[in-house]
């Protein structure tokens, strides 16, 4: 039961596990695929103060800092932004936790940067707060997933300011509903059009194109055919995330990155852009290995011109016809004629439907919930399950969650938490008091998974690997020292009563209650709270979901 909750939720409370088995572990789960049906009233109550997370991306791109002549706006760089307090009653409690530093910076900021930072912070807080604190915990984990497989890098431009709507808009409705919906939805949003570039995808190439793709040629992992302005190949970067934890601080480079010390200038390049057709294919929905060729990424970029918005001019998507190439495409084999708005509409359910696509998506469900290397039959079932439902992702994701292979002793502890999974569950587990969620940023981008600034499109890796190093395992103990010195400003944790009691409360409910005898008897040599806390928290067994 423990090893279920820590999977399917950000880590047990104290107390969860016996609610749990009192009502079922069935009907838990049933009542979280339903998280609308979940009162939740006192985590909106945590986010009442947030003014930003329900504003429309018109008006936090008005609001927000514009770029100036020389392609730099003087806004906050990701790393001045990442975990920054802001000013004003967006921030809950933030501003008394403020630094003289970031007091200085934040009153010589302008008003628009200091709306940038506040996007941001509250941006961070309520993913902090809604994972420490939501009742709906499985639809917590699930926008963290599927925000994560659409990623959007906020470092980019102004894209800092459409974010917001990206979550709330895009992914969060969705995240237990129809796939083909959600991938509309993040097709049209400004966050995804400025990201990969498809807002400057228009017929300006289309003659040309047109020749090119009746040239034949081999199956191959596509390659990017202008002057890079996100990573060339998904598979390059998730090389490089796997090389480096730090990833969220590189920059991409070409027209309409994100230049050092602030915003880059949005420029309209005319002529087809092939970035989000390519991503789309190889990780939104067919997979790497999905069966398309370099002519269908040029089909796709054709069918999404004219897909666009205005970075500077209300940013909300719209269709437009002149830009749109109205020449018949062919991807994956279907025809597409000529049919505005349509095009791009058909190719979304051609993807939808296909077969790879339902692979892809249950390989990435099952490796989240089960294991990295999930087993081949309940992928099988698990894609099944996507093709028969239409692309129900309540559906999936139950087959996975009520599977045998999930329920299984070899799927406990074969997940190594991400550090937003141990960070948060670490919270959960001890029973932390949240005053402030922006401590919590800070620490996030110092184990290397600051929220909203992964770069490659790949966005973080699910895989233990990625997250299992000496350094990274230092880091985590210093966070769990911290945590039980109360030296984090913000959060509050309760240590009284004896030692002793402090370590089986701890063993409890923090680690399920099964230590093995080398890590009972690291605890046993704890003399302080602190070290109790860190000990248990930067255990072996903690690491482990």
């Amino acid at each position: 039961m423990f090893s279920v909750l820590s999977r399917l939720t950000y880590g047990p409370r104290p107390g969860d596990v016996a609610r749990v088995q009192r009502m079922g572990l069935e009907a838990w789960i049933d009542e979280q695929l339903r998280p609308e049906r979940i009162p939740d009233a006192a985590m909106q109550a945590r986010l009442a103060s947030f003014e930003t997370l329900g504003l429309d991306v018109e008006t936090l791109a008005a609001s927000t800092s514009r770029p100036s002549s020389n392609g730099g706006s003087g806004s906050a760089s990701e790393a001045d932004t990442a975990g920054t307090p802001a000013t004003g009653n967006g921030a809950g409690d933030a501003a008394s936790e403020m630094t003289m530093r970031d007091r200085m910076r934040t009153l010589a900021a302008s008003p628009a940067q200091q709306k940038d930072r506040q996007v941001l912070v509250e941006l961070e807080s309520a993913r902090i707060l809604r994972a420490a604190y939501s009742e709906r915990q499985l639809e917590e984990v699930l926008v963290d997933f599927w925000f994560n497989h659409f990623n959007v890098f906020a470092g980019k431009g102004p894209t800092r300011a459409y974010v917001t709507a990206f979550e709330r808009d895009a992914i969060r409705p969705y995240v237990l509903g129809n796939f083909r919906q959600m991938l509309e939805a993040v097709a049209s949003s400004p966050a995804m059009l400025f990201y990969l570039d498809n807002w400057q995808n228009s017929d300006g190439g289309a003659p040309q194109m047109a020749q090119r793709a009746q040239t034949p040629q081999t199956p191959q992992t596509p390659q990017m055919t202008q002057a890079p302005q996100m990573p060339q190949m998904a598979q390059r970067a998730q090389r490089a995330q796997r090389g480096r934890q730090g990833q969220g601080r590189r920059r991409p480079s070409g027209p309409g990155a994100a230049a050092p010390g602030g915003q880059a200038r949005p420029r309209m390049t005319r002529g087809l852009n092939e970035n989000y057709a390519r991503e789309l294919l190889e990780l939104h929905t067919l997979g790497v290995d999905g069966g398309y060729t370099q002519d269908d990424v040029v089909h796709v970029a054709r069918a999404f011109t004219g897909w666009t918005m205005r970075p500077m001019q209300g940013a909300a998507f719209r269709f437009a016809p002149g830009m749109h190439d109205r020449t018949e495409k062919v991807v994956l084999g279907h025809r597409i004629t000529a049919g505005g708005i349509g095009d791009g509409r058909a190719v979304l359910d051609i993807l939808a439907a296909h077969p790879s696509t339902a692979r892809h998506l249950a390989t990435k469900l099952a490796q989240k919930f089960v294991s990295d290397t999930p087993p081949p039959a309940l992928v099988d079932r698990a894609a099944r399950t996507f093709l028969e439902s239409h692309g129900d992702l309540r559906a999936v994701t139950r087959v996975i969650v009520m599977s045998a292979e999930f329920l299984s002793a070899e799927a406990r502890g074969a997940k190594i938490k991400t550090p937003f999974e141990f960070v948060v569950s670490a919270v959960r587990a001890t029973g932390a008091d949240l005053r402030s969620a922006l401590p919590l940023a800070r620490v996030l981008r110092d184990l290397g998974q600051p929220l909203y600034f992964c770069q490659p499109p790949t966005g973080y890796d699910e895989t233990g690997d990625t997250w299992v190093s000496s350094g990274a395992l230092v880091a985590r103990m210093n966070f769990a020292l911290e945590l039980g010195a109360n030296r984090l400003r913000g959060v509050r944790l309760d240590t009284s009563g004896s030692l002793d009691e402090l370590r089986d409360r701890l063993v409890a409910d923090a680690l399920g209650g099964s230590v093995s005898d080398t890590t009972r008897a690291t605890l046993a040599k704890a003399t302080t709270p602190e070290q109790v806390v860190a000990l248990a928290i930067g255990s072996p067994e903690f690491q482990r979901q």
